[in-house]
């Protein structure tokens, strides 16, 4: 039984590999536009940061360890998360577990705790804020850890005077307190606040999808259901609030509190240079933007919990292949990927080596003045590297270094 269900996750691991880069040969943005429309540019860029910088071909990470650390990233998940369902479970099988869960799921209700919601917000982006940001973190408190630590950190390094909402029930928690306390220290605007779905939704297209959810009659997929509530979560939050959305497996490089209404390209076409596919790690949005109704109307009508990426990347991105993001009234910025996925998945481990070689050596200091000076931010692809050690003299280490305050862990932000 062990044996079958191991093998159930490799195969959920592999799926979602694919589905973090799987190859396209559509060009998805439009013909008659040009790939990118300008907003504010980096400081002191001189010339575009290449996408992917070329790597020496130094100690890398097998196919096989990357799929080992997704495997036991999912077990873990699997053992402590509720809202997992059971393996190979047919859709009636998982309506049933659902159907029982139903009861015990706070987080899909309004309690006297997530009704704060609001206030809370509110009360922290009347501070005068640089720019409102908001992560998402549905996961147990003791699971953020060192590396997200460091995301926040470097966030608010990057961004003097921004503004924080972390919207988790874990974390608006004595024991959350206790983890965030070494960034509330420095006085950084920040908290952690329950998040009250059916008020996020409430008026938007995403309700009826709510009700039909709590209702038990609903297929809530093979996929565990936190993924797509987190999101659902982000697209409502900016819906609600505007801001800016950000992932938890994030180091930021230079500030953003000058971007409006922009999203990021995760990969392009190798001939034309237009976009094939999006990504809704990190995004931009005006309170009230068209384009995130009509992303939370896909979401509420075109559902799928049994197809990785289906509601994240894939939603955002044929949203705008069908509309068309140049329309005057979106205002809409599409980055190409230098901007916030400057090194893709298969490629960022050899991130995190320390140079072995004086050739290594001054392939590390070029690559990281070109992200210093080309990127807002690096993904970590955390599902890949999060268990892997941050090398010091590594490329990853020196960004991490010179862009953060508290500064905490670095080479052994690993779990």
């Amino acid at each position: 039984m062990r044996s079958k269900k191991l093998a159930m996750l490799v195969i959920l691991a592999l799926l979602h590999l694919l589905y973090m880069e799987a190859p396209t040969s559509s060009t998805l943005s439009d013909d008659n536009k040009p790939p990118f429309k300008q907003n504010l540019p980096l400081p002191r860029i001189k010339q575009p940061f290449k996408q992917n910088v070329p790597l020496p071909r130094t100690r890398s990470t097998t196919s096989r360890s990357i799929v080992s650390v997704v495997v036991l990233d999912q077990q873990e998940k699997e053992e402590s998360d509720p809202l997992v369902p059971p393996p190979k479970a047919t859709k009636s099988e998982r309506i049933s577990w659902f159907r029982r869960k139903l009861p015990e799921l706070e987080i899909l209700k309004s309690t006297s705790k997530s009704k704060r919601f609001h206030g809370r917000v509110l009360e922290l982006y009347n501070k005068n804020c640089s720019a409102q940001f908001f992560m998402v973190w549905l996961s147990p408190a003791k699971s953020f850890g060192p590396r997200e630590m460091l995301a926040v950190d470097t966030l608010f390094t990057t961004n003097p005077g921004a503004c924080l909402v972390i919207l988790s029930n874990s974390l608006d928690s004595p024991r959350g307190s206790t983890i965030l306390k070494p960034l509330l220290d420095q006085g950084f605007n920040l908290v952690a606040v329950t998040l009250d779905i059916p008020f996020l939704v409430k008026n938007t297209p995403a309700q009826a999808w709510l009700k039909k959810l709590k209702s038990g009659k609903m297929d809530p997929g093979s996929i565990p259901l936190f993924m797509n509530l987190s999101d659902l979560t982000r697209l409502a939050v900016l819906y609600k609030y505007g801001g800016i959305y950000l992932d938890t497996d994030i180091i930021f490089l230079n500030s953003m509190t000058g971007l409006r209404n922009a999203i990021g390209a995760q990969s392009l076409h190798p001939r034309t240079k237009r976009w094939t596919r999006l990504n809704n790690a990190v995004m931009v949005f005006d309170l009230h933007h068209p384009l995130m109704r009509e992303f939370l109307q896909e979401y509420s009508t075109t559902f799928d919990g049994n197809r990785w990426g289906y509601n994240s990347p894939y939603l955002v991105s044929r949203v705008i292949k069908r509309l068309g993001g140049h329309k005057p009234e979106y205002n809409l910025t599409i980055f190409p990927p230098d901007a916030f996925y400057p090194v893709n998945w298969l490629k960022i481990p050899s991130l995190f080596k320390k140079p072995a070689t004086a050739r290594e050596a001054k392939w590390v200091e070029k690559t990281v003045q070109e992200m210093k000076k080309g990127s807002y931010m690096i993904h970590l692809w955390n599902k890949v590297t999060r268990k892997m050690k941050i090398e010091e003299g590594s490329v990853m280490h020196k960004l991490i270094s010179t862009h953060c305050t508290v500064c905490g862990n670095i080479t052994e932000s690993h779990t």
